[in-house]
């Protein structure tokens, strides 16, 4: 099963650093694969946020986000609800000092053909969205 996790320190206030993360408009800023994103709507439990994302030789594919979880400057998750993989996701957000402390998780449960076909390209996938957190920390911080 595809998992991935990881956690930074950010040198923001949390509510700064949770707005940043909970604001779909910022995604393509530090996610490299999303392609096109919208929200429809303010960010609470239930609501859909369409995306799409690269794939395979540059091609599309949608991956939508149902949000699961929305606790304002502590908790974020998500249901990916369309496209092949549909991985869940959680950011905690905690304070640590001056900064923020953003836990980030990733999980696919795959069976079957999906299982043998598709799990190393989901984790490394996966890997690529822990490393991109690097590129939200320095955009955040003003590097």
């Amino acid at each position: 099963m595809p998992h991935a996790s990881r956690t930074i320190v950010i040198n923001r206030p949390v509510t700064e650093v949770f707005a940043f993360f909970t604001t779909p408009d910022n995604d393509p800023r530090w996610r490299d694969q999303v392609k096109d994103i919208h929200a429809h709507g303010e960010p609470e439990a239930g609501a859909v946020i369409h995306q799409t994302i690269a794939g395979p030789m540059g091609r599309g594919i949608a991956a939508d986000i149902e949000i699961t979880a929305y606790e304002p400057s502590s908790l974020y998750a998500f249901q990916v609800v369309a496209g092949p993989a549909r991985p869940q996701g959680e950011f905690q957000f905690t304070p640590a000092g001056d900064g923020t402390e953003v836990s980030f998780s990733l999980t696919a449960e795959l069976t079957g053909v999906k299982k043998m076909l598709m799990a190393g390209a989901i984790q490394k996938s996966m890997d690529g969205e822990m490393a991109n957190l690097d590129k939200a920390k320095a955009i955040l911080e003003g590097a």
